[in-house]
Order: C-alpha cells, then structure tokens, then sequence
C-alpha cells in the first residue's frame, strides 16, 4: 500500500509502497478514505516529543482517519467488514496517512451517520481533546464559565460548541478574521488577541483550556476563580502526566523541572494547573458520534487536500494560517468537499 512516512526525525516526509498491515486477534483494518492533519503530526516529525514518545522509523505519520472495516481480528465482536468508522489511533500505533490502518478495537467507533467520510476524518483527535478536558477532567456543568483559547483552531472550534452543550457561558481568543465564525460556533464573548488583552476583560472563570505558548498560559491564571482549572494541551508536561505514561526517573524529574513555575504560581492563586495528552477512546468517540447526529457539534474544515498532496496538507497547517481542521481525501474525489471557511 502507499503511505507518507519519514527515516527520521526532521527528514524528508514522502510517499512510498509499505507492506499491507495484518490485523492481531482484537484488531480491526480499515481503509482509509480520509485523514486529517494536526500540530502534533508536525511535533512528532521533528522530534519534539521523543522524550515520552520514541518512534521506530521509518514511521506512517498521521493520528486521524475515517474509512471501512476490510478485515477483523478473531476476537473481535462489535465490528464487521463494510462498517464506516472513525478513530484516533493509540500513540503507539499511529499512522493514518496511508491507504490502509490496523486498529485496535477499542480505539474504534461507528462513525456519525450525519457525515461524511471527509467530514468525520476532522473529528477524532480534536473532539476526544475537548471531550477529555471538559467532560473529563473538568467535569465542566451549566452555568459555569469557560475560556478556550485559539477558538478558530482544530481543538477550538469543537471546545466551543461542547462547552456549550454542557451549558456552559464561553469566552474565546481569536483574530478578527475569524470572530464570526466562532460566535456561529457558540462564543459568548470574544476577545480579539490582536487588539485587546483576554486577562484584563476576563475573570471569575471556571476553565481555562489552553493550546498557546507560555505567555498566555501564565495570564490565564489571572483568569480564574479560586478552585479553577487551567488544563493545558500545549505543555509544560507536569508530573502527574509523568505518572500517568509510566515516565522514567529522568523524564519525571525534568517534567518536574518545566512546570514547576506555573504549578508554583497556580497554587498562589488557588487554582489547578494540569497538563493533558489526548488519548485514543472509541467509547468516547461514539458518544461524541451521538452529539454529531443530533446538530450539537460539527466539524469546521479549512481545506481539503487529495492524498498525493499531503505534505502540502501539512505545510498548510504548518503555516497557522488554518481555520478549522485539515483534510486529506486519501480515496474518493477531494474536490467534492468545499471548505467551510
């Protein structure tokens, strides 16, 4: 089969002929129609995630997909051949710039009847990170105040229309481009980063989900009630992480080191710092898939992109210029799908 792959960290992402995969006993191959590109492909290219996610090369890059059950394992029982499903991989077996994928069955879900295969490919990563924050780890609950950064983003646009859903009142960055689009998605108040500062208009939050650099992150903390959280996906890793992936000695202590600025004033403030890694979770998918087919959330695409024409995907993203989610039609007719933005 043909997939986009690299020999090294920071080498050369090009297409080539890889073996077919073979499905393990609780495994499920699915081919790909549609792939999405996000930041962490282009983190994981460059190596900036080595430290607690070491690759063999040469390694298929690419965490998204949606496609159709062609092969299951023996042990598998919810899926069968022709099923049109989404997922996010686990970490450790990534790659769904490629014609085909084994998956393991608990990372897999139904995909939402509502969509397309292009449509759903937008989803997983993004929607399982919002889910993850807000329900998850926030456990956010009506009436409360969330702040999302980055609005217009892949993570952003769902966040909004999510936190909505749970009843929440929701305040967004964004550049002036793009504030109608996240007032359509559900922002209550938005805040243009270009011309005025989030921390000086806003207070009294519950949540703060954050995907910015450094700067951001400590201001967020002005943001906050006392006994709120600011849940990062951006970093610095902290040491409840380190726990959580099983890190080394070495890994724990320099997570330690990188977050104990924003832990130390977060506990000032009498607030949570913490930081999150998506995870792969078909269960979780499927109740995402639920809300989907009933018109509370909708993926938002920025362009899409034919399957030859990945790595210009990448640079797409790569540029920041993006509004939404990009895709890859890895079979099909990519020019079907107009953008949204």
């Amino acid at each position: 089969m043909k997939a986009f792959v690299i020999d090294r960290y920071k080498g050369e992402f090009t297409a080539r002929e890889v073996p077919d995969p073979a499905p393990g006993s609780s495994d499920v191959v699915v081919a790909i129609a549609a792939a999405s590109v996000n930041p962490i492909d282009l983190k994981l290219r460059d190596g900036e995630f080595k430290a607690i996610l070491p690759y063999k090369m040469p390694l298929i890059l690419g965490s998204d997909l949606a496609g159709a059950v062609v092969a299951v394992g023996a042990s598998v029982r919810r899926f069968k051949i022709g099923d049109e499903v989404y997922a996010h991989p686990d970490k450790d077996r990534i790659g769904t710039f490629a014609e085909r994928i084994a998956i393991a069955e608990a990372d897999l879900a139904l995909k939402p009847v509502s969509l397309s295969m292009t449509d759903a490919a937008a989803l997983p990563l993004v929607a399982l990170t919002a889910w993850q924050v807000l329900v998850e780890r926030a456990q956010v609950k009506p009436g409360q105040k969330v702040l999302i950064h980055a609005g217009s983003g892949g993570v952003g646009t769902i966040a909004i229309q999510l936190a909505k859903h749970l009843g929440a009142t929701v305040a967004t960055t964004a550049g002036a481009a793009n504030i109608d689009l996240v007032r359509s998605l559900g922002a209550d108040v938005v805040i243009d980063y270009r011309k005025d500062d989030f921390a000086k208009r806003l207070s009294g939050y519950d949540v703060v989900l954050h995907s910015l650099g450094s700067d951001a992150l400590k201001q967020s903390l002005s943001v906050l009630k006392p006994g709120g959280k600011l849940i990062s996906i951006s970093g610095p890793p902290d040491p409840a992480f380190a726990r959580e992936i099983g890190a080394s000695w070495v890994v724990r202590q320099l997570f330690r080191l990188l977050s104990s600025g924003i832990r130390g004033k977060a506990r000032k403030r009498g607030v949570d710092y913490s930081f999150l890694l998506m995870r792969a979770d078909g269960a979780q998918l499927a109740e995402i898939a639920k809300l989907v087919d009933a018109g509370a959330i909708r993926p938002v695409i920025d362009r899409v992109f034919s399957f030859d024409e990945t790595p210009a995907a990448m640079d797409r993203v790569e540029s920041g210029r993006s509004r939404g989610k990009v895709v890859v039609q890895v079979s099909g007719d990519a020019s079907a799908r107009q953008p949204d933005v």
